[in-house]
């Protein structure tokens, strides 16, 4: 079954030190999917980078494009075709839509998901 799903861009996130959204938080084993109902996203932080919230922020999931995908980029909207009902998995596809652009990117794929939890002291 495939599903495909837009999703609005949150926003812009740059990287500096103290803006940093995985500061403070430790990477887990890498995961081949995530379930999309329990999280937030996405929020693309530049063309290497995207990432899902879960849990009120507790966790994030961090993935990218496999490869290249030179239209990811913030402010831009993800067009995904999620193929395992209610979960987002690697090597699922996503197009990109810039804004003002009617016309989807070429196919990008994603690469698995690592979470990265928050440190708990």
């Amino acid at each position: 079954m495939i599903r495909a799903l837009a999703l609005l861009p949150l926003a812009a996130l740059t990287l500096g030190a103290k803006d940093d959204p995985l500061a403070g938080r430790v990477a887990g084993k890498p995961q081949q999917c995530i379930d999309l109902g329990m999280s937030d996203g996405p929020t693309i932080v530049d063309s290497h980078t995207i990432l899902y919230r879960a849990g009120a922020g507790r966790r994030v999931w961090q993935t990218g494009p496999v490869g290249d995908c030179p239209w990811l980029r913030p402010l831009t909207t993800l067009i995904v075709h999620a193929y395992s009902g209610s979960q987002l998995c690697a090597n699922d596809r996503f197009q990109v839509l810039e804004p003002g652009v009617s016309i989807p990117s070429a196919n990008c794929r994603f690469t698995p998901f690592t979470p990265y939890d928050r440190i708990t002291k």
